[in-house]
């Protein structure tokens, strides 16, 4: 990214100069490295301010494309999702199982005459779960339905292959699989026109007006192609190092009394483990934790400043206001994980003690 934040970065894209040239090349070269780790084709790629801004346009180029009919988005849905959702349309909510798991039998019984758009995330960004998005995707296929699939927290952590799923509409977010923040990706299947969400530019081939962050899209594309070169072989070496430590991580914390493991253990994302601590609120725990040099969270990563429970959790029919998210990533050693697992029972024990 470096030397696009200097000297020729501020060249303008768009221009036929040639500092606009080599700048319009990187882009596409980055839009190449994103689409490769996708599974998508590089025109199919719009680059965005992030992931909450590709589901914001994916739901308003739906909407409007079918005004009036309702949105189909399940409680456990990012709170981008949901509240861009309600923002645009009527919204119905299948039920979730236990493990915060679409119901597709809540799915499938719907009218699809009545709807706009499906969303299923690829998988769940508290609780890891996977959701049966190829179920779902096929069914809306099967009755001409546009598809929506919040991949932001699987992207870069599972194998994603857009054009496999059949899905309409993805959104990924850069930061979470080791690129820049401010970046992020909406890949629209090919042929298929919406209006777009921001006006004022031909930019991204009239799908997204505005400049292009090109330091942060030359990130992006070298973190997709370090994660898909060699076949992927990167991308799995770090799920099943990521599944070993969090497996290890679930399985020291609910060891102890008073908590319990939340989402399905086997079908999940390997980087993320969520589990309750029967008695403590999140917030105690989360601050005792950071005191001992580890940063863990409660809940959605965009819910930070929010003191309501946790809308996952909620439909998943668990205690919503005591649950502790623990994520590793590329950088995580077992020397990290061997610090939670030795910080948290003293944590709880004080706070138990105070109580």
């Amino acid at each position: 990214m470096l030397p696009w934040l200097t000297g020729q970065g501020a060249a303008d894209p768009g221009r036929v100069h040639t500092e606009g040239r080599m700048a319009r090349a990187a882009i596409e070269e980055a839009r190449e490295q994103v689409a490769t780790l996708l599974g998508a084709r590089s025109r199919e790629v719009v680059f965005t301010s992030g992931g909450t801004e590709a589901v914001n346009a994916a739901v308003w180029g739906a909407t409007r494309a079918r005004p009036g009919a309702a949105v189909v988005c399940a409680a456990v849905e990012h709170s981008a999702v949901r509240d861009a959702s309600h923002r645009h349309a009527p919204v119905v909510e299948p039920a979730v199982d236990g493990w915060g798991r679409v119901r597709v039998e809540a799915v499938v019984e719907l009218d699809p005459s009545q709807l706009a758009l499906v969303h299923c995330q690829w998988g769940n960004h508290e609780v890891g779960t996977l959701q049966p998005v190829a179920e779902v995707v096929a069914w809306a296929r099967e009755h001409g339905l546009l598809t929506h699939v919040d991949a932001a927290a699987a992207a870069g952590h599972a194998v994603v292959d857009f054009d496999g799923l059949g899905a309409d509409l993805l959104s990924v977010s850069a930061h979470k699989l080791g690129g820049p923040k401010g970046v992020g990706a909406l890949v629209v299947r090919r042929g298929l026109r919406l209006d777009p969400f921001i006006v004022g530019g031909e930019q991204e081939r009239a799908r997204r007006g505005g400049m292009e962050n090109v330091p942060a899209i030359v990130g992006f594309g070298a973190a997709a192609a370090a994660l898909a070169g060699d076949a992927g072989s990167r991308l799995r070496s770090e799920a099943d190092q990521a599944r070993t430590r969090t497996d290890g991580l679930a399985a020291a914390l609910t060891a102890m009394d008073g908590v319990r493991r939340y989402g399905d253990a086997w079908r999940r994302l390997p980087h993320i483990v969520c589990v309750g601590v029967e008695g403590i609120e999140a917030e105690a725990v989360l601050l005792g934790l950071d005191q001992a040099g580890i940063a863990a969270h409660s809940g959605s990563a965009c819910s930070s400043e929010s003191l309501e429970p946790s809308p996952v959790l909620e439909a998943m029919g668990v205690d919503a206001e005591r649950s502790l998210r623990l994520s590793v990533g590329w950088s995580t050693t077992d020397d990290d994980v061997g610090a939670c697992v030795a910080a948290l029972p003293g944590v709880v024990e004080r706070l138990r003690a105070l109580r």
